[in-house]
């Protein structure tokens, strides 16, 4: 699947190939943390399917508990969390994250990891009452 992709201030975009059979939720500390959110969403890209066609984005390096390196992508600008991948030389497949692409209605987690991680309350989010709009007061 081709897809489109950008911050939020637009610094940076992209196009890219995906698997939109490889979308999952992470609900690891670390994705927590790095997106300041219950989890992150994200889908695989094809190998070294990505091509960014304005500014670069930034990356810091994470190092994990297993001592793994991962480059995480952001915009140097507004801060826009964009991927994680793999560091070095070789073939680099993208995590990008949901939430940057254009298209990500279509494209449906069909897995969870690191769900021991996850936060209580997620389970019952579905029962919490939603509104289509801030409600008044």
């Amino acid at each position: 699947m081709q897809i489109t992709g950008r911050c939020h201030c637009g610094e940076v975009t992209y196009h890219a190939e995906v698997d939109e059979t490889k979308v999952l939720n992470c609900h690891c500390t670390d994705c927590q943390v790095i997106s300041s959110g219950p989890f992150r969403t994200v889908v695989l890209s094809k190998a070294n399917a990505i091509t960014f066609t304005a500014s670069q984005p930034k990356e810091y390096i994470k190092v994990a508990d297993s001592g793994n390196k991962r480059a995480q992508g952001f915009c140097g600008n507004c801060g826009t969390s964009l991927y994680a991948t793999s560091v070095g030389e070789g073939d680099k497949i993208y995590g990008l994250r949901i939430g940057a692409i254009e298209q990500r209605e279509q494209l449906i987690p069909k897995t969870q990891i690191w769900c021991r991680s996850s936060p209580a309350w997620l389970k019952e989010l579905n029962t919490i009452t939603g509104f289509d709009t801030v409600p008044n007061g």
